[in-house]
């Protein structure tokens, strides 16, 4: 696995953080996560693979835990506002002094500078100060977020975990380590950068939800079929929209590609009607037309083409998860789908880290230290 051998720090949070760390655990790193005792469960469903050490962070003795698992680690994660972590004493250059070749990863929404770097905020507003949430949603509707996707998962964790393997290979050539600033405004401005890169094209208009690809054009869009489920067409080029207007039934000069495009929308709309999304896909299925099935959570599991490459699997039983991507011919992966719970490993890790037993009874004794029970989960 790529990254065996790679030690990684994460400091517990929410989303981003969470999912830079999974994708570091699963191409192989060893990722622990530290808690802030005293808490039994955590809202973090993004930690398969991990170890969880559960530390109270506002004791001298927690701190210092975390200063010796850092000694020996490759990689730090920390998704506090700038500040947070000097003032534990767990900044960079405490932790960089010690360990000169360490890659300290700040994942936070604004940046590490500039008059926001304070600021609360959530991927709505990372996206929105992108200028990209202006351009997404419907052209009669408000702009529209698309989840949480863009700025906390793309532009955040995604991105965070490539500049960590990036700050890795340059480790490999110079012996440093380094500081990174990920955040999601950049980040998600960075993924954004074909919008940006093609806005004088006749892909994009000057306004929402009238372009190619943003709903305003009928060949790319979704439709809903005679028994409310949907469909999804992408049918942009020539060829697949000949082959699309022929599944349709329909003749190509009552649906000319670029004729009205509310009128050809409408007669999208009332064709698709007619059949049921089974039906549709019968139709479809053996016809390069850009035409799927858009498919719940649930229907996706099953859907031949992913259960034929094994894209979920198993979690527990009837919960099923993405498995990593991209993948690999020669390097294998091994991924466990088994979420820890809140101080699973913390004595483990502890004696890993040269304190006995007597030790870790004591920082547990003291309240430095939380180890989970089984009646407690």
């Amino acid at each position: 696995m790529a990254l065996k051998g790679i030690k990684v720090i994460e400091m517990a949070g929410l989303a981003p953080a969470p999912f830079c760390g999974m994708i570091l655990a699963d191409f192989g790193a060893k990722v622990i996560r530290i808690d802030q005792e005293p808490k039994t469960t955590s809202p973090d469903r993004l930690a398969r693979g991990k170890l969880s050490v559960a530390v109270n962070l506002k004791k001298n003795e927690g701190v210092a835990i975390v200063r010796k698992l850092c000694k020996t680690a490759d990689v730090v994660i920390e998704p506090f506002r700038p500040g947070v972590m000097e003032r534990l004493g767990l900044g960079p250059k405490e932790l960089l002094d010690k360990n000169p070749g360490l890659v300290y990863a700040r994942l936070t929404g604004y940046g590490q500078t500039g008059p926001l770097s304070q600021r609360a905020g959530h991927d709505i507003n990372y996206l929105a100060i992108t200028g990209l949430l202006s351009r997404l949603g419907w052209k009669s509707d408000l702009p529209s977020p698309p989840i949480n996707l863009l700025a906390d998962f793309a532009g955040g964790g995604l991105m965070c975990a490539l500049g960590i393997t990036m700050a890795l290979l340059n480790r490999a050539r110079t012996g440093k380590g380094q500081v990174i600033d990920s955040n999601m405004v950049d980040g998600a401005a960075y993924v954004g950068s074909f919008v940006y890169q093609m806005l004088d094209s006749p892909i994009f208009t000057a306004k929402r939800g009238e372009g190619m690809l943003d709903g305003g054009a009928p060949f790319y869009d979704t439709y809903k079929t005679k028994d409310g489920k949907f469909m999804a067409v992408g049918a942009l080029e020539a060829k697949f929209y000949k082959n699309f207007i022929a599944g349709l039934g329909l003749k190509t000069e009552d649906a000319s590609q670029f004729m009205d495009w509310k009128v050809l929308r409408k007669l999208f709309a009332d064709t698709f009607a007619t059949k049921t999304q089974k039906e549709w896909c019968e139709t479809f299925d053996n016809v390069d037309a850009c035409v799927t099935p858009i498919l719940t959570v649930d229907e996706a599991v099953g859907y031949e083409h992913n259960a034929s490459k094994g894209t979920f699997a198993e979690a527990a039983p009837e919960k099923f998860v993405p498995q990593p991507a991209p993948r690999f011919s020669d390097m294998p992966l091994d991924v466990s789908n088994v979420q820890p719970f809140v101080g699973q490993h913390t004595a483990q890790v502890l004696s890993e880290l040269g304190y006995s037993a007597e030790e870790i009874k004591k920082l547990g004794k003291d309240g430095v230290i939380e180890q989970a029970h089984p009646s407690r989960v």
